[in-house]
């Protein structure tokens, strides 16, 4: 009774006090000319209270209103006797981390797949799931949120992230399974440990983009959970699970998935950014061990819609002539690794990978490294270019440990020691926050723009210096050296 007395108490606080809107109302009053002119209907989630509309622009209509009009009668049959398999369910959009968002189709028959990731999973009506991933997005969305109803199971939502009442709040709802997606995991190990980190009752955790060393310390410090980690993107016609729980890998290989969904790894140059093609056209597979990228065919089984009303960036997504004159293969955009044991790893996206003295790095290792340093708590990787130089030398943009200040003595002895020299990130750009999406995915678009010009930039720029053996501050005298020649990197 003192529960239900909790949850009653929660549902009329959410009925009776209205849910700040000014961030969204704001971005639709930019826009809403241009939206009235093309005929565009707004819903607004809730607009009535206490019976009383409210509305935040005129021609906004309420969701609510539409909800206590509709009857509680199964849908008519007739209404959906045009849909099939293969009609627009949802629009999600990307993350737009290279780019602006674009607008993916979602079918109907890639919904039913997409649910059947908990399911598969062994979640059932008896659990709890914890969901703090936005619902714009598919992991949330329709892995999280839909496939909760798919399976019966009770969903607490969560309006927004907090790592600091994470494990409070799992331990308040009695929470079995949780999901994850990017830094999540990362941002939970970060918080100060305390006595109780392994009391509570969670026992799955399914989602993507967990590090092999943060997966190390989630087990070691918050006790035996089970981890699926799973790849898979909105608009591609592939996926992979960890069944076997094999740390690192997002999935094993074997003979039903290469029949059903055929794919493979080629070799890509990164610095001309395209796949590497024999004297015949066609693509060159990696070897087991090696890093390539993942395409996979487009087959009936295994369909790419693309993107609405953007045929130019849905054939950007088809790779042609791969094995064969004539296939078509789906680009990933993905770079992967494949062990002896058909366990596949993921490497890094290929706009993130750059080419300096002649060699390739990978910018999620180099910042899984520059993280394992006590003096950084964020580090996002990315190469720019300087003139006179090929290709493109490494520059991280960082956030400090909170109370910590920047040492680059201790931070130079750390990338010597763990990185080899073409790895090593040359500029250091000390930030407040890392910018990241929604779903906690880096933006770097802005800062490779910005390069190491420090009259471009607000924040601290710091330059390894071998004499120093030291990360120092880089002035705009030494800057003027390096883009005249003066200074050779």
């Amino acid at each position: 009774e003192r529960e239900n007395h909790e949850v009653l108490g929660e549902l009329n606080y959410l009925l009776n006090n209205k849910v700040p809107e000014q961030s969204l109302r704001e971005a639709v009053e930019e826009v809403w000319p241009t939206l009235s002119q093309q005929g565009v209907t707004v819903l607004l989630m809730g607009g009535s209270q206490q019976g009383v509309t409210i509305l935040p622009l005129r021609g906004v209509h309420s969701t609510w209103d539409k909800v206590d009009q509709a009857p509680d009668t199964p849908v008519p049959r007739s209404l959906r006797s045009h849909m099939t398999f293969n009609s627009p369910a949802v629009y999600i959009y990307t993350s737009g981390t290279t780019g602006l968002p674009k607008a993916a189709v979602v079918t109907q028959n890639r919904l039913l797949t997409a649910l059947a990731v908990l399911s598969s999973n062994g979640v059932s009506a008896r659990d709890v799931l914890y969901l703090n991933l936005p619902l714009y997005h598919t992991a949330g969305f329709i892995i999280g949120f839909i496939g909760s109803i798919e399976t019966g199971s009770t969903i607490v939502l969560k309006r927004k992230f907090s790592a600091s009442q994470f494990w409070d709040d799992c331990r308040k709802h009695r929470v079995t399974v949780i999901q994850y997606i990017g830094e999540v995991m990362r941002y939970l190990c970060s918080t100060p440990k305390r006595h109780d980190d392994q009391d509570h009752s969670v026992r799955l955790a399914i989602g993507n983009g967990i590090r092999a060393e943060v997966w190390r310390e989630f087990l070691q410090r918050f006790g035996n959970i089970h981890i699926r980690e799973f790849y898979a993107s909105t608009e591609g016609n592939i996926g992979f699970v960890n069944y076997a729980g094999k740390i690192g890998a997002i999935g094993r290989v074997n003979f039903l998935h290469l029949k059903l969904f055929p794919f493979t790894l080629i070799k890509y140059d990164t610095e001309r950014d395209e796949p590497v093609r024999d004297k015949n056209g066609l693509c060159v597979e990696s070897k087991k061990g090696e890093t390539g990228l993942l395409v996979s065919m487009i087959t009936d089984i295994a369909p790419f819609v693309g993107y609405t009303q953007n045929e130019e960036q849905t054939e950007r997504k088809r790779l042609r002539d791969v094995l064969k004159k004539g296939d078509m293969y789906f680009n990933s955009g993905d770079l992967m690794r494949l062990d002896q044991d058909n366990f596949i790893y993921f490497q890094d996206r290929v706009g993130d990978t750059f080419r300096w003295k002649g060699e390739n790095v990978a910018t999620t290792e180099v910042s899984d490294i520059l993280t394992m340093n006590k003096c950084l708590k964020e580090a996002s990787v990315y190469g720019v270019q300087v003139p006179g130089h090929e290709g493109r030398i490494g520059m991280a943009a960082v956030t400090l440990t909170d109370g910590v200040e920047f040492d680059g003595v201790h931070l130079y002895d750390h990338v010597v020691r763990y990185l080899p020299s073409y790895a090593r990130p040359y500029f250091i750009r000390i930030q407040d926050t890392v910018a990241v999406t929604g779903t906690f995915k880096q933006m770097k678009v802005k800062l490779v723009e910005e390069g190491f010009d420090p009259a471009r930039i607000q924040e601290p720029v710091y330059v390894l210096d071998h004499t120093e053996n030291s990360y120092v501050r880089l002035s705009h005298h030494v800057y003027s050296c390096i883009t005249s020649g003066h200074i050779r990197l």
